[in-house]
């Protein structure tokens, strides 16, 4: 299975393609998509949607993964990363794959079996399991390749125990 990652941001939204085959991982590519602050909100929201579709296509994904908001600090920039993640979703929708949200709580769970890792312990741990030299970067890049493996180990044991999704 070929799943798209995504960390969603305004400024920097990562990506992180990655196949899942039940029992490995191989990482496929991954990257960001930046805007500037000076654009206006629509056009960067667009740009953005347009770009992880694009993404999706080229690289043939079968299931987005993208990490939701669990707890603003910021609502400014909370209500901007949630116009991304709704127009994240509505490009999935529109390209027909589908989309599956987790908190950096499950995320972190998935990955290292803790709640409470730290983002450094999340990112090892994703290399080990992508089988990679070093720490993907950016880090919203790690992170949308994190939120990717996630599903596909939720997906997994979730499979195992019989649960459809």
């Amino acid at each position: 299975m070929r799943i798209l990652g995504i960390d969603p941001g305004l400024a920097n939204t990562g990506w992180g393609v990655v196949d899942f085959d039940g029992h490995r991982f191989r990482p496929v590519s991954y990257g960001t998509v930046n805007t500037k602050p000076s654009e206006k909100l629509e056009l960067r929201i667009a740009a953005i949607a347009s770009r992880i579709a694009e993404i999706a296509k080229e690289y043939e994904a079968e299931h987005l993964s993208i990490e939701d908001i669990f707890f603003a600090k910021n609502e400014v920039s909370a209500i901007g990363v949630a116009k991304v993640i709704g127009a994240v979703c509505y490009a999935a929708f529109q390209a027909n794959i589908a989309v599956t949200m987790f908190t950096p709580l499950q995320i972190k769970m998935a990955i290292t079996g803790t709640g409470k890792a730290e983002k450094r312990q999340v990112q090892e741990m994703c290399r080990l399991l992508l089988g990679l030299d070093k720490i993907p970067k950016p880090d919203h890049a790690a992170d949308a390749l994190a939120a990717a493996v996630c599903y596909g180990n939720t997906s997994a044991t979730m499979g195992k125990l019989g649960i459809v999704k």
